[in-house]
């Protein structure tokens, strides 16, 4: 394992070295210490995630852990805290471009299944029913929220709801069918490309594309 220093000033400021701030310093162990993690929870067989264990992956010693992280469960929800993070702002960002209601659900769908697939480990952590941390499983469960709670406000306009409790029962629908949907293609269990896989989410979650798919429609 490379050791690496830091050494302060007379105000306990980490001083410049080779260019880079003490700040920058830091957070590019952070960084390094979430990838480990990464590697770590998408593991085939994942095992216990351990202080020991991340700074080996990330060829730091403890001490620049305890700079960012408290202990490995408070680096695993920080990890997951990250993904939904990127997930989110992405999957906002194509559902507001959009210019219709099919335009915004294919933008936020595409975004979602860009994360995924730009970086397989990050759909494993949130998707993967295989691990099974106590800080994940608490973590899933508020991301869950989070997502019906943004699918609530689009709700009524992509799946022909009239508000109020229908427009959260269309909401919890939404994000459970996308969720485990986009976990078993994660999983491998479902081969599709990505646009055949963004295709199918969309027909799911939009109640006309399913009309305008079914026979009676191609015959009329």
């Amino acid at each position: 394992m490379s050791v690496v220093t830091d050494s302060a000033d007379s105000t306990g400021e980490l001083r410049d070295y080779g260019g880079e701030s003490g700040g920058a310093r830091i957070a590019r162990r952070r960084t390094a210490l979430i990838d480990a993690a990464l590697d770590m929870l998408a593991e085939p067989e994942p095992g216990a995630v351990t202080v020991r264990g991340i700074c080996a992956r990330a060829s730091l010693t403890p001490r620049y852990f305890y700079e960012s992280f408290e202990n490995a469960d408070v680096l695993v929800g920080a990890t997951f805290d990250m993904i939904i993070g990127e997930i989110a702002e992405r999957a906002l960002a194509g559902f507001n471009a959009g210019s219709s209601a099919r335009g915004k659900v294919v933008g936020a769908v595409e975004a979602i299944v860009d994360v995924i697939q730009g970086d397989p480990r990050k759909g494993r952590v949130i998707f993967s029913d295989t691990l099974r941390s106590p800080v994940l499983a608490v973590k899933r469960t508020e991301m869950l929220q989070v997502f019906t709670d943004l699918t609530f406000q689009s709700a009524p306009e992509v799946a022909n709801v009239s508000g109020g409790q229908q427009t959260l029962a269309a909401a919890h629908f939404q994000v459970g069918g996308l969720g485990r949907l986009l976990a078993s293609w994660t999983e491998g269990l479902i081969d599709l490309d990505r646009t055949a896989l963004v295709d199918i989410c969309v027909q799911m979650l939009l109640p006309e594309s399913r009309a305008a798919d079914s026979p009676a429609a191609r015959l009329s």
